[in-house]
This record gives structure tokens, sequence and C-alpha cells, in this order.
């Protein structure tokens, strides 16, 4: 009899969880997705607006003095971005709410004005501050506040990239490499699901893309992959390091945040107006598309690693993920131009390669090429992630990000 009654209330219990985790993702998902719908066609306008007006650049610094101007006027200066978040769940510091207001602005701005940033660390960092406020004002212990962060990084990702699956899994995955909070992984589902169909419905299209190649899956190509994945997993290092020598660079040189960002902004116009291209502004998807056609220029991954570290080392407000997709891929086309092999394909593979690399999320990164070109060519995916990942080391885009065990066999560590 004894049990039974254990046994009921075991179900009863865990029941009212599920039921109260449900209520909060959904409650979650669906502001943030609105949230979300709202800032992605914020950024198709600004971004719109700027291929229609190229010159606009030329007020890129007005645009980046705007954007130090806010952060002080709300007492924000020292904005640790998608390293907040991350930092929130490991610790006890919380995620201001005023933070998503100010990164939809500061990155809209951004995009208006031309400057290489991504959108999908601002929406992390939107849902991730969601996330903290709703735990708050719902009063919860801390470890679910935690998870509600997660919750929300999740909604924040999917809404603005479509990738439902891929960004549950990430907002797990990308927190401790080598060891996955499970307990997460129902209300960043549900979140991520529902924050995804409610900016699909309001108008928000996922990232879809097609990859045209006949290239069978072979010992040939199969080596093929693996010499190009060594090869991501050193241009991932070198792209982290290129960041992080950038910010370095700036913040020693400038200690005052507007000269910092208005010095920023009148080289990279002068960049684009010794290149006379205006394809390395913006996010990058633009040359995503050209390098999956096979298109790209050889040099262009080179310079989106330039512009992109410039623009978010002297201030402006963005993230790095779709431009280390940018990256990935337009590095992809140049190889499998110069092997004379499918360009097309290894862009693709580029694309999560170097994801995979910066971020140290394989499992996402696997996702997310199931999600973005399908199936036909997952042996090639999960080959080229894995050894990128092996390879990339202890190096990645966060600061924050802990590292539980070495990628290099069953052992725990420290530190990186």
């Amino acid at each position: 009899m004894q049990f039974v009654e254990r046994f009921i209330r075991h179900i009863l219990n865990r029941s009212i969880k599920l039921l109260s985790w449900i209520c909060f993702s959904v409650f979650t998902g669906g502001i943030v997705g609105v949230i979300g719908a709202i800032f992605a066609k914020a950024l198709n306008m600004s971004i719109d607006f700027r291929m229609e007006n190229k010159y606009i650049l030329l007020f890129l610094p007005f645009g980046g003095l705007f954007i130090v101007f806010i952060y002080k006027l709300f007492k924000y200066s020292k904005d640790g971005g998608t390293n907040l978040v991350l930092e929130s769940i490991h610790s006890d510091k919380e995620v201001p709410i005023k933070m998503t207001p100010l990164i939809f602005i500061s990155t809209v701005i951004t995009q208006i004005f031309g400057g290489s940033a991504g959108r999908e660390g601002a929406a992390l960092q939107i849902g991730g501050s969601i996330g903290n406020f709703l735990g708050k004002i719902l009063k919860i212990n801390v470890s679910d506040k935690k998870i509600f962060i997660m919750s929300g990084m999740s909604a924040g990702f999917s809404a603005l990239f479509g990738t439902p699956i891929a960004a549950a899994i990430f907002s797990i995955e990308v927190v401790n490499i080598g060891t996955m909070q499970y307990s997460a992984l129902v209300p960043c589902a549900i979140s991520s699901l529902f924050a995804s169909a409610v900016a699909t419905r309001l108008g928000v299209a996922p990232e879809r893309f097609f990859v045209d190649s006949n290239l069978d899956f072979s010992s040939n190509t199969a080596i093929i992959t693996i010499i190009f994945a060594c090869a991501c997993a050193i241009l991932s290092t070198i792209f982290c390091e290129v960041l992080k020598g950038s910010h370095k660079f700036f913040d020693y040189f400038f200690k005052n945040q507007y000269m910092k960002i208005l010095v920023g902004s009148i080289l990279i116009i002068f960049l684009t107006i010794l290149l006379r291209s205006f394809e390395y502004s913006g996010t990058g998807i633009h040359l995503i598309e050209l390098a999956i056609d096979g298109k790209a220029k050889s040099y262009d991954f080179m310079l989106k690693i330039l512009f992109t570290s410039i623009t978010l080392a002297c201030g402006f407000k963005g993230g790095e993920i779709v431009p280390s997709f940018c990256v990935g891929a337009t590095f992809g086309c140049l190889f499998g131009n110069l092997v004379g092999i499918s360009p097309q394909l290894f862009a693709s593979i580029g694309m999560v390669a170097v994801f995979c690399s910066v971020t140290n999320c394989p499992i996402s990164s696997l996702l997310i090429s199931l999600e973005l070109f399908g199936l036909e060519f997952l042996p090639f995916y999960f080959l080229a992630i894995s050894i990128s990942y092996m390879l990339s080391g202890y190096y990645g885009l966060y600061k924050s990000q802990k590292f539980k065990y070495s990628k290099y066999g069953m052992r725990e560590i420290d530190d990186k």
C-alpha cells in the first residue's frame, strides 16, 4: 500500500512540475516570439533600407555615437552581452531587463548604418533577459531561474532564425562544454517550438538553404572532408583570436567610448570605400547565399572577419553567430573551388563546422545542419563537425563558457 501511495505521490509531483513548466514555457515562448518577430521585421526593414541607400554608411559614426549615448543614459555602459547571460547561469548575477530594449535598438542601428554583426547574439540576450525577468517576478528559486534564462535564450534564437530544435539544445549545450543540464530540456524545447510558431505566424520566414550538389559520401570525399574540417578548426581559432585581439586593441588605445566607436566607424567607412564594396556590411546572409551558390570570392571570409572584428570591438551591437556562418560558408566555397569539388556543398559544411568550432556545440551544429540543409548530406556535416570540434581546442566566442570535460580524453578539467 505504501508503494502505491509513493508511486501516486511521485506521479502527481512530476505532473505538477511538468504542468508548471509547460505554462511557463508557452508564456515565455509567446512573449519572446512576439518580440522576436518585431525585432526580425525591424532588422529586415533596416537592412532593406540600407541596401536601397548604401551611402547611409557614411552616417555610421552618428549611429555609433547614439548607441554609446543611450547605453550611458541607461547607466549600462559595461555591457557584458551574451557573456553576461552565460555568467548569470553559472552564478547569481542578474540579467537586467533593460538589456532587451537596449540591445534591440542598438542592433537595429548597427544594421541600418552598415555595421558587420549578426542578430542571433542579440536574440540570445533579449531572450535571456526576459527569462530572467519572468523568473524574478515569479520569485522562484535560483536553480529554476537559471532554467528560465536558458528557456528564454532558446525562444529568442528560435524566433529569429527558425531552427527551434537546434535553438533548444544550443542554450543547454553552450553553457557547460562536456555536460548538459537535461533538466532544462522540457522548458527549452517547448519555449523554442512555441516561439518559432509565433514568429512564423507573424510573418518571420525561417532560414533555409538549398544545396545544389550530387556529391556522394565515399572514402575519397570523406578524406577531403576531414582535411577541410581541420582547416575550419584553424580558421575558427583565428576568428576568435582576431575578435579578442580587436577588443584588446580598442580598449587599450581608446579609453573613451565615444572616441572608440568613432574611430571604428571611420575605419569601417575607409575600408568600404577602399574595397568599393558594401558586401561586408550587415549580417552576411547575402554572402552566405552567394557561397551556397558557389559564387563567393576567394577573400570574402578574411574581409568578413576583419569587418566583424572592428564592428564589435569598437562598440556596435549584434552577435558573432551569423558572421561565423558567413566566414565558414565563404571559406568552404573557396575550398571547394580549389579542390574542384562542389563548392556549394563545402560552403554548407563550412557554415556548420566553423559555427561548431567557435561555439563548441557539436550537437547543436548537427541539428542546425539538419534544419537548414536537410538530411541528404548528413554524413559530411557529421564528420566535419566532429573533427572541427575536437581540433578547435578550448577557444571560443564566449569567455564565460565553461569547459567541464577535456576534448581529448575522459577527464574533468577545471578551466580552459
